[in-house]
């Protein structure tokens, strides 16, 4: 018989089904420490699990996290999951509940690493950095987001995604935690690489190529 502990149960939610999919296929390695058992896109965790993993893909992040909301109701602790890793941002974030906060800079190991410090009651912060640079992202990260396959960054993705939800540049900047000077660069790179020039084409390419929000749900059977 081992003596090693059962594997950390994890859900992760975002609300976007291949971003979802993308980090569990990350996990996947590291099944004997974690397990995930229920990936959520625009729906709450329904299992019982021990970690819910949140990626900001898309979404809101800092303060504005609806922790209660992921929670559901149950015992998980919930640990952020971002390329923003601004100190202020982190600190808000953890002030309003969440658990940990890990960098997407992260490789598969270092990520299951940090979720077993949550576990362990440890409150776990990215290490003071530069900000990430999601151009360069670490290989085992590699297409967990819409549009890469056109070549997008991760950034440049997300602020499509956010195009195509409807928001304006001010609004993406508020949400991202980025300078307006910086959404407007992302926007252009976006632009250059899909062929596009306007707005209502950024909204029309985002709908057609998977940008937006879709709800799903996939549960893995229990183990007998």
């Amino acid at each position: 018989m081992s003596d090693s502990p059962p594997p950390l149960s994890v859900a992760i939610v975002n609300d976007y089904e291949i971003v979802i999919a993308g980090v569990a296929a990350a996990l996947a390695p590291f099944s004997e420490r974690v397990r995930v058992v229920e990936l959520d896109s625009q729906l709450p965790v329904i299992s019982d699990v021990d970690l819910i993993l949140y990626d900001t893909f898309g979404q809101v992040q800092g303060d504005g996290i609806d922790l209660e909301t992921l929670v559901n109701g149950g015992r998980a602790k919930v640990v952020v999951f971002s390329w923003n890793v601004d100190p202020d941002l982190v600190d808000r974030a953890l002030a309003r509940g969440a658990s940990g906060y890990l960098s997407k800079e992260l490789k598969a190991e270092g990520m299951v690493a940090g979720l077993e410090a949550v576990w362990r009651g440890e409150t776990v912060r990215p290490a003071p950095q530069q900000p990430v640079d999601p151009t360069q992202a670490a290989a085992s990260m590699r297409g967990v987001w819409p549009g890469h396959e056109h070549g997008l960054s991760a950034r440049e993705a997300e602020v499509v995604a956010l195009i195509t939800q409807g928001l304006s540049n001010d609004e993406i900047a508020k949400m991202t935690y980025l300078s307006i000077n910086s959404v407007k660069t992302y926007i252009r790179g976006a632009y250059r690489k899909i062929g596009i020039s306007r707005r209502s084409q950024a909204v029309i390419w985002g709908m057609q190529h998977g940008f937006e929000p879709n709800t799903s749900r996939v549960l893995e059977a229990p183990r007998t």
